[in-house]
């Protein structure tokens, strides 16, 4: 066995407390990334950078390059996509704990070269590689954690993950909206500080991750089941008989399916991974497209629109900045808190269900969220700012709504815990990293 550093968490926790530390230590920084561009897009010394258009009578931005806005931030979400397909092979060759921490590095790069971006160029590219190394976190902490996490307690362990990646989320807006007052509202800090507030996280995550254990089923990939069994054992439990036993058994289970695995399917590149050419009866390229299509459909709500651009929604309602800020701010704890109803409901409704429900919920909410703001809209141009503000409110309601359903349903719904968990299920069988995107 290859000797584990004695400054590895696994010799101290064990179980539970391992497996929190686990899932904790990057997830929030995703949520964080999520919600961050929302307050940065509303800022005055960003947007007039950036040359997305001057100030409005309100002291709102007026956008009049719309294309150039929305291009930097879906040039990051294009970044994640190269970073994902990237970081599975990364993570198959040098394992999960390095790979990360390359992720780490990366996102510092690129978080640095964000806060300090002078002009729109310059923000797109350092959006690119900030995309890279978040893309890379992305395709290797969700399976890095079900490989570690028990089978019985996957579920209860993405929804750790969850409830974490909305507190980064909601952590963002907030300190946003504290940073708005700042300078008359019209310093660099108010959107060069949020976005700079990346770095300690991923500093962080760089300097303790390679302290942590490394996947077990990549160990025995690599020929290291002696170090595999011990995590084993540390991750399982081993004070007990018992607990050793469960542990054996499932290290035996591991040997059993990386051995069939390489029988069975040796062309592992992503084409042969897709559309499962040769794997037989593993049926990897089912398996492989319906964790992509789940992942695919889950964006398509439109939940992440709403999350980046809820304040710009609502100065379309009416809105004047700071009311915008908060407003958004409160959305995102409510959406927070409505996560914790599918705990007590998936089990009893099942997840199709949930999901039919949350769909229509959704749909209606977010018809009457558009309805409303564009009525809002129309009332404002007629001089009717007492209507023009009843509807304002009645869109931003539909949003809260809308948010609120998303979190209760599909949020933890068969989607989402389909999307998060079965890469790690669909591991078993393949050689690749499989990348949830």
């Amino acid at each position: 066995m290859e000797k584990l550093s004695r400054w590895n968490v696994a010799h101290r926790l064990q179980k539970r407390s391992l497996l929190i530390a686990v899932a904790g230590l990057s997830i929030l920084f995703f949520g964080y990334d999520q919600g961050m561009m929302g307050g940065v897009n509303t800022s005055f010394d960003y947007y007039t950078r950036m040359g997305f258009g001057p100030r409005g009578a309100d002291g709102g931005p007026v956008v009049t390059k719309t294309l150039l806005q929305g291009g930097i931030v879906a040039v990051y979400y294009l970044g994640t996509l190269v970073g994902a397909l990237i970081g599975g092979t990364i993570g198959d060759r040098f394992g999960r704990v390095k790979s990360i921490f390359i992720g780490a590095i990366i996102g510092i790069v690129g978080a640095s070269l964000q806060c300090s971006a002078m002009n729109h160029s310059w923000m797109i590219c350092a959006r690119l590689v900030n995309g890279w190394g978040t893309g890379i976190l992305n395709a290797i902490v969700p399976v890095w954690a079900t490989e570690t996490a028990e089978h019985k307690s996957r579920g209860q362990f993405v929804a750790i993950e969850f409830t974490l990646n909305i507190v980064g989320v909601v952590i963002a807006y907030w300190l946003e909206y504290g940073c708005s007052f700042y300078g008359n509202g019209e310093s660099s800090f108010i959107w060069r500080f949020p976005v700079a507030f990346q770095i300690p996280m991923l500093i962080g995550l760089a300097a303790v991750v390679l302290f942590f254990p490394e996947s077990p089923r990549w160990l025995v990939k690599m020929g290291r089941e002696d170090e595999a069994r011990y995590i084993l054992g540390r991750l399982r439990g081993d004070s007990l008989a018992e607990e050793k036993e469960l542990a054996e058994a499932e290290l035996q289970d591991i040997i059993q399916s990386t051995q069939y695995e390489r029988n069975n399917f040796r062309k592992q590149s992503y084409l042969h991974m897709l559309f499962g050419v040769r794997s037989g009866k593993l049926h990897i390229g089912r398996r492989v497209q319906l964790v992509v299509w789940f992942q695919i459909m889950q964006e398509w709500i439109g939940i992440a629109g709403v999350t980046i651009y809820a304040p710009t929604i609502f100065g379309i309602a009416g809105m004047s900045p700071e009311k915008r800020q908060w407003i958004a701010g409160l959305n995102n704890i409510f959406y927070m808190f409505s996560t914790l109803i599918c705990v007590f409901t998936l089990d009893r409704i099942g997840r199709r269900w949930t999901c039919y429900w949350g769909s229509v919920g959704q749909g209606i909410a977010m018809a009457l969220a558009g309805g409303f703001s564009r009525l809002g809209q129309n009332a404002r141009a007629d001089g009717d700012l007492s209507k023009a503000s009843s509807y304002g409110n009645a869109a931003v309601a539909m949003v809260y709504i809308f948010t609120f359903i998303f979190g209760a349903t599909w949020r933890r719904g068969y989607l989402r815990t389909m999307g998060w968990d079965r890469p790690g299920d669909l591991n078993i069988h393949c050689g690749r990293t499989i990348v949830s995107i």
